[in-house]
This record gives C-alpha cells, sequence and structure tokens, in this order.
C-alpha cells in the first residue's frame, strides 16, 4: 500500500515567475521518496538497511533556494537531451540547429535552462504522482512543441519513472533522472565500498569533453567491463581510473531488463536499475568537490554519490550509428526506469 501526500515546499524567486513549488510523499513499508514540482526533483529517497533502519540515499537540499541555485542537477529530470551534443549543434531535414553551450564547446542535458529548472504541473495518483509540461517551440534552441509527462510511482520496493513525449515537429529527446546515490546515507564520504555491475558488454569510448568519439569499444578486458560485480575503490585504483563518466551500451529491445546492481555490503543495502532505454550513463560524481552544503550541511566531496543515469547514447543526434533519438510527430516517446530498493 503506497500513501500519497502533498505539501507546500516554498515559492520560486519573483524574477523566476513566483510560483508554488509543492513536494509530494510517497510512501510504502519499505521506501519513502519526496519529489518536488519543480524540476521533478527527487529531493528525498529513504529506504532500509538489514536492521529495518531508514537512511536517505540521495544528495540534495534542505530547501528550495538550493535547487534554484547552481547545483549539478541533483535528483532531477534533464532534458529536452541528456548528456551531451557535440558543439550543441545537430541538422535535421536540412536545417542547422544550435544550442546554448553550457559545458565546455558542448551542450548539456538541455542547455542554460533545461528540464530541470522549471516549474511542472502535477496531479496526484493513487500510487504516484505525475507531471506535465509543455516545452514549446524553440525552447532552448530545440525544434517543436513539445508535451511531457513524467510519472512516478511507489509500489512496495520498486519505484517507476515512466517518461513520455509528444511533439509537433521532429526533435531529438533523451529524458533521464539525475539522482546521485550513496547507499551508505547522503552525507557519506565516498562510494568506494559499493559493489557495482553493469550488464554492458560494449561502452562509448569519449574525447576529451566528454564526447564519444564514435567508437562502440568492447568492455572484454578493460577497466569498464562491470559484467561481474566489482568494489568501486579498488577497481578504480587497479585501473588507474579517476572515475567513470561514460556511456554503457545495453542490449537493445523496448522490454524491461535488469541493466545494473549496486550493492553496499556494510549496511546491505542492494539497489538494482531496470529500463526500455538504450544506455547507462555511470557517473561517479568526479566533479563534486566540498563546495555545495547538502541536507543537513553535509558536504558532498569528490565520488561521494554515484549516478546511473538511463538514456539514449549521447551525441546520438550527430551519429546515425547510434540508437535513434528523433521524436516525429505522430509518434510518442515512452520509456521506463524502475528503481528496486532491498537488502542482502
Amino acid at each position: 500500500m503506497t500513501t500519497v501526500r502533498r505539501e507546500a515546499f516554498g515559492r520560486m524567486p519573483p524574477e523566476e515567475g513566483g510560483g508554488e513549488v509543492e513536494k509530494f510523499v510517497l510512501q510504502s513499508d519499505s521506501v519513502r521518496v519526496e519529489i518536488l514540482s519543480f524540476g521533478c526533483i527527487i529531493a528525498t529517497l529513504e529506504t532500509k538497511d538489514r536492521d529495518g533502519q531508514f537512511s536517505d540515499v540521495v544528495l540534495g537540499f534542505d530547501t528550495l533556494e538550493g535547487y534554484t541555485r547552481k547545483h549539478p542537477f541533483f535528483g532531477a529530470v534533464v532534458g529536452r537531451v541528456a548528456n551531451r551534443i557535440a558543439k550543441g549543434r545537430f541538422n535535421l531535414d536540412g536545417k542547422e540547429y544550435q544550442l546554448f553551450l553550457n559545458n565546455g564547446p558542448n551542450s548539456l542535458h538541455g542547455g542554460a535552462k533545461g528540464f530541470d529548472k522549471v516549474l511542472w504541473s502535477p496531479q496526484v495518483l493513487p500510487n504516484g504522482v505525475r507531471f506535465f509540461r509543455l516545452s514549446p517551440d524553440g525552447e532552448e534552441g530545440y525544434p517543436g512543441d513539445l508535451k511531457v509527462w513524467v510519472t512516478y510511482t511507489l509500489s512496495g520496493r520498486e519505484l517507476s519513472i515512466n517518461y513520455q513525449a509528444q511533439t509537433s515537429k521532429t526533435t531529438p529527446i533523451s529524458l533521464t533522472n539525475h539522482a546521485y546515490f550513496n547507499l551508505a546515507g547522503q552525507g557519506s564520504r565516498d562510494v568506494y565500498d559499493h559493489e557495482i555491475s553493469i550488464e554492458a558488454d560494449s561502452y562509448l569510448p569519449v574525447d576529451d569533453t566528454k564526447i564519444p568519439t564514435g567508437e562502440v569499444a568492447a568492455v572484454q578486458g578493460t577497466g569498464f567491463d562491470l559484467r561481474q560485480p566489482v568494489e568501486l575503490g579498488k577497481h578504480l585504483q587497479k585501473f588507474h581510473l579517476d572515475g567513470f563518466d561514460h556511456n554503457f551500451c545495453l542490449h537493445q529491445g523496448q522490454d524491461r531488463r535488469l541493466v545494473a546492481r549496486v550493492f553496499h555490503p556494510p549496511t546491505g543495502r542492494t539497489m538494482e536499475v531496470h529500463t526500455t532505454q538504450p544506455g547507462i550513463q555511470f557517473y561517479t560524481g568526479n566533479n563534486l568537490d566540498g563546495s555545495l552544503r547538502g541536507k543537513g550541511a553535509a558536504t558532498y566531496p569528490k565520488h561521494s554519490a554515484f549516478c546511473l543515469e538511463t538514456q539514449n547514447w549521447p551525441d546520438a543526434v550527430n551519429k546515425p550509428h547510434f540508437p535513434n533519438v528523433l521524436l516525429h510527430p505522430g509518434e510518442e516517446y515512452n520509456h521506463t526506469t524502475w528503481l528496486v530498493f532491498n537488502t542482502a
């Protein structure tokens, strides 16, 4: 049985149009989630350890002000296109589109004001909440009026996130949630004692601006082979890696499949990621530097969290051999990701 509660969380600053930001609390016997109508942000996710004790396992802020200031997309839905587009540029039907450059020479997570920085319209469901917004034609340089629905539902130990969209003009689209997890509890120093596995035979090598080179490389015999669980800290040391910020190529298909699993031996917490998406970006919080004050005055140093962002492959709009990222009028974009929390 899931209960859903809505409450006020804050008001947007006047220069952002004011507007009430609400918080939706989804609660089952084993998971409690707080989701904001601003950016569809997962602000809190509490789950049990093996002794039945709840801890909040996502990074974030106690107040709306934290989320309206600059931060690394904590808990937010990012779009219209998650991840990076090279030089913020792409061609469609003979026309060149130029996006805002907000990540060195590239466009990242939708541009200057992506889906993470806007208010969404909420609708309470029996076991969750659905958010809607219309992204107007030309917003952040993207073509077409895009209607977007993001639906969170909680059932027992499983949180599902469904993304749907329809467009009036052909447009690239790739939506994901950018939650930062630490199964020891948010505010814990690092994720080195987490064991991770990712069901991927290949990954995308990147250039020095994090744009895929176009090669689809086998993980076999490399530090990117995570098909068997590895302890993260030891694995980074062994392969002299500064961390991960890479797309892992998943088995293609529209069906739900298990794509990643994380286990935290000290607490017994496990998290499984299931999805219909073709890729998953594994990111180990390499750019966190301890400068942000998070929940309960916690600081978030480098490698104090990980992200498993299910999505299309980065820069797919410029790489014809990558999975199709274009949505056409009359079609529906529809993907779901399931996060399953348990103890072992």
